[in-house]
């Protein structure tokens, strides 16, 4: 009779304990959202957020910059060499101001100094190009920068949980799952905003880089055929 009514009692508590689990699972699920991950990192996600905006915002400027500079080199210089060809320098100087691109000034330079030797002409080019070079890689060397100071910060973070860990523990005396949670979160929060951070940084460098170099082979071969253009007239 005893062992029935201690059955009975279990049955009926079983119950209670699989929602009383059930409810708490539900709660681990749901209840840490991507905003508290956040929050869970403490001061040091601020400027974190910070190196993400400027590079991405550097990333986006200087691809559209880049694109645009980019612009139809072969129909450009087919048409230089048309009028050229054609002596109408009047002419080549109007194609060059409606073409607002690097490849169309360094042309319009060469322009200018008509009538000068040719070595003049070439060096006065050149220094045209490398200074819209130069207007094209603005900002870029900035993105190397933040993909060495993501992670650094972050291992700051990382420092900073730990140091809460220890503080907790010495402070309650005690050693467990409520003393190192927070220092944890802190942690390896930090560290993983960190390395995201420096890695979009690290990644759009060396892509801008990539679209930086194609371009200044196309200005290199277009001042060639420039070149070209004035010794065939």
């Amino acid at each position: 009779m005893f062992l029935l009514q201690v059955t009975n009692a279990a049955v009926s508590a079983a119950p209670d304990s699989v929602n009383a689990a059930v409810n708490a699972a539900n709660q681990a699920d749901g209840g840490l959202s991507l905003i508290d991950l956040i929050l869970k990192g403490g001061w040091i996600m601020l400027p974190l957020f910070i190196l993400l905006f400027v590079s991405v915002y550097i990333i986006l400027e200087r691809y559209l910059t880049i694109r645009k500079a980019g612009g139809q080199p072969e129909s450009f210089m087919n048409g230089i060499r048309a009028l050229m060809v054609k002596s109408d320098v009047q002419g080549a100087k109007l194609l060059c101001a409606q073409n607002p691109s690097p490849l169309a000034r360094m042309v319009e330079k060469g322009l200018r100094r008509l009538g000068l030797p040719l070595t003049e002409i070439e060096a006065s080019v050149e220094n045209v190009g490398k200074i819209e070079i130069a207007r094209l890689e603005k900002n870029i060397n900035i993105l190397g920068i933040i993909a060495g100071i993501a992670p650094m910060l972050g291992f700051v973070g990382t420092i900073i949980g730990v140091i809460k860990i220890f503080y907790a523990i010495n402070a309650t005396g005690d050693f467990g799952i409520a003393q190192i949670a927070g220092g944890l979160y802190t942690k390896m929060v930090t560290s993983a905003a960190g390395l995201i951070v420096g890695i979009i940084a690290h990644a759009g460098y060396h892509w801008l880089s990539i679209l930086v170099e194609r371009m200044v082979f196309r200005m290199e071969n277009s001042a060639i055929e420039f070149m070209d253009i004035l010794q065939d007239n």
